[in-house]
């Protein structure tokens, strides 16, 4: 069986990681005694239900002594189970500002402060940080970018030359994404809100595309970005990166940055690569 054990500082994206994986069709649990992860699996696998995989929770809470875990992990290997332990760390700055965003106490001790309560935890922690097969550190990523990483590692895309390019358009009106490794700005182009029969359409609708695509600008633009990303994906992936965010913009993000997205993962997805689109803002106002 798969079994993920899930491990870390508090406050680190522990739940978010959880949740990516129930949406992979993992049988999660939380906060498992170490002791009972033996009688747990040998249970999942007499029930006869099939899982890709199950994921166990043990932090600070469980109060577990490093020996106990320890011997836990290894009574599952000897089974012959596939077991990840994945460490979720953040900087000591970032997860102060979280407890302070979500008024919530660390769980080491209720009397602390939250600062001492992640020297604690920190200390308590050693083993399973020092042992773990996976360290994810969170502190500069989004919730979204978090779950992506979680789900290329259990379905082994990351770091096994598995490529994947995120097309994304916004609208600047709304604010630039902050998880975009490369931005363009597109408001150079003819605006299809000026045009009466288009502003109540998108850049999904034919009629949009036509107006932004056929524009001689819009003609040259896509040549030259097109030549640009040629030469920048081989290089992000020699640098072991396993994906890559473009955001592409416009004014309200309903136009022409989504009739570009479009054509540009069509134009991506033929020379092979994998590719994802969404549009932040399409059905904004």
């Amino acid at each position: 069986m798969r079994i993920v054990v899930i491990t870390g500082m508090s406050g680190s994206g522990k739940s978010t990681a959880v949740k990516a994986l129930e949406d992979e069709g993992f049988y999660c649990i939380d906060n498992l005694p170490v002791r009972l992860f033996r009688q747990f699996i040998e249970l999942t696998e007499r029930s006869g239900e099939t899982f890709p995989g199950v994921a166990l929770v043990t932090d600070i809470r469980g109060r577990e002594p490093a020996g106990g875990i320890e011997a836990a992990l290894q009574e599952l290997r000897q089974a012959g189970h596939q077991l990840d332990l994945v460490f979720f760390d953040a900087t000591d700055e970032v997860l102060i500002r979280r407890f302070s965003e979500t008024r919530r106490r660390h769980p080491a001790d209720e009397r602390c402060t939250v600062p001492e309560g992640i020297r604690i935890e920190r200390e308590r922690l050693v083993w399973l940080r020092q042992h773990a097969t996976r360290l994810i550190d969170t502190s500069e990523s989004t919730v979204h970018q978090l779950r992506d990483q979680v789900i290329r590692l259990v379905r082994g895309e990351e770091g096994s030359g598995h490529f994947v390019v995120e097309l994304l358009s916004f609208g600047f009106r709304y604010g630039v994404p902050l998880d975009a490794n490369l931005v363009m700005d597109v408001r150079f182009l003819p605006n299809p809100h000026f045009v009466p029969e288009l502003r109540p359409l998108t850049g999904l609708d034919a009629a949009v595309r036509g107006f932004v695509l056929e524009k001689e600008d819009t003609i040259e633009f896509m040549r030259l970005f097109e030549a640009l990303l040629a030469f920048l994906i081989p290089a992000y992936r020699r640098e072991g990166k396993s994906y890559l965010t473009i955001a592409i913009g416009c004014t309200g993000g309903r136009h022409r940055s989504v009739a570009l997205v479009e054509r540009l993962a069509q134009n991506l997805q033929n020379t092979g690569l994998a590719v994802r689109s969404s549009h932040r803002d399409s059905e904004k106002g």
